[in-house]
């Protein structure tokens, strides 16, 4: 029999929990962007509304890593034996019945956000991003549109922290379309970097993504331009910041097509979905300030904690 340990352990990795701090940072993010552009405040419902759109968030983002395993459960038989399932630590029955779960959940918090905010937003696009993971994990990921259905899931879950700000998002401005594409982009590419990690990956394949995340990268680069005169104004110092995050993942990626091999695509992955939180935060930064920035920085405190004893790739 296995040990309780051991088990709470197997389900710890199969919802790869060091990762849904990612998703987190993207929704709050997507909240806080369309609340300064809105130059709204929310005054005492402000915390009711991070926590739900938390809950939301993980909800969706935990069932996708728990169905993504399900559905793969015969590959990974035979390329990752060790995983929860085809190890055996987690019933397939089981991880279905999590897996569907969770995305209830995501659904239910979701609609009592709309339901307190007297907006159709939230609740809409909790509803579209269930069936983006669920297309995704299911079908899209097995052929060319699983990079772009995985972003999709992305920007999906962005727009959703966005909509309690705008229910119907009729008023996007350009800079509220480049935060969100920048965003989805970035994960577009990421994710067809990732795509054969477990073996030696195309040189091409690693290559086109290091290029659709850099285009990613320069749409959250030229938002502020577009919002406030006052963000824009600094120019250098928010050009010699991206500067530094773009050599820094162009150095890791580097690494990984030079030497294809799963070890340094995998590190260069990880780096890559890290990333993500500083980008989130830097966007608040130039729009909310430091406050807030920071708490989203925070996000990777746990992240990396937590990826040290649960794998997240």
């Amino acid at each position: 029999m296995a040990r309780p340990d051991s088990k709470l352990r197997a389900y710890l990795e199969l919802l790869r929990l060091p990762n849904v701090f990612t998703a987190i940072a993207d929704v709050i993010m997507g909240y806080w962007f369309a609340q300064a552009a809105a130059q709204e405040s929310t005054g005492d419902s402000q915390l009711g509304i991070v926590i739900l759109l938390i809950l939301a968030s993980s909800s969706f983002y935990l069932a996708g890593m728990v169905l993504n395993d399900y559905f793969d459960r015969n590959k990974d038989l035979q390329e990752r034996p060790a995983r929860p399932i085809p190890s055996r630590r987690v019933p397939e029955s089981a991880a279905l019945w999590l897996g569907t779960q969770l995305i209830i959940l995501g659904i239910v918090f979701a609609a009592t956000l709309s339901f307190i905010t007297g907006l159709f937003g939230p609740a809409f696009f909790a509803i579209l991003l269930a069936a983006a993971v669920i297309a995704y994990d299911g079908m899209l990921k097995k052929n060319w549109l699983g990079p772009i259905g995985m972003g999709s899931c992305r920007a999906i879950n962005v727009m959703m922290g966005m909509s309690v700000i705008d229910g119907t998002l009729m008023s996007l401005t350009t800079s509220h379309y480049l935060i969100v594409g920048g965003i989805g982009i970035y994960i577009v590419g990421l994710t067809l970097f990732a795509r054969s990690e477990a073996h030696t990956s195309s040189r091409a394949a690693l290559s086109a993504g290091m290029i659709i995340m850099g285009i990613g990268i320069a749409c959250l680069v030229s938002f502020p331009q577009f919002l406030s005169p006052g963000v824009a104004g600094n120019t250098g110092l928010w050009l010699a910041f991206w500067s530094v995050v773009t050599l820094q993942i162009a150095w890791r990626c580097g690494r990984a097509i030079l030497e294809p091999n799963p070890l340094n695509v995998q590190v260069a992955v990880k780096f890559c979905l890290l990333t993500l939180i500083v980008l989130d935060a830097a966007i608040i930064f130039a729009t909310q300030g430091n406050e807030k920035a920071l708490l989203l920085l925070a996000l990777l405190i746990p992240t990396i904690f937590l990826g040290r004893f649960i794998y997240s790739t």
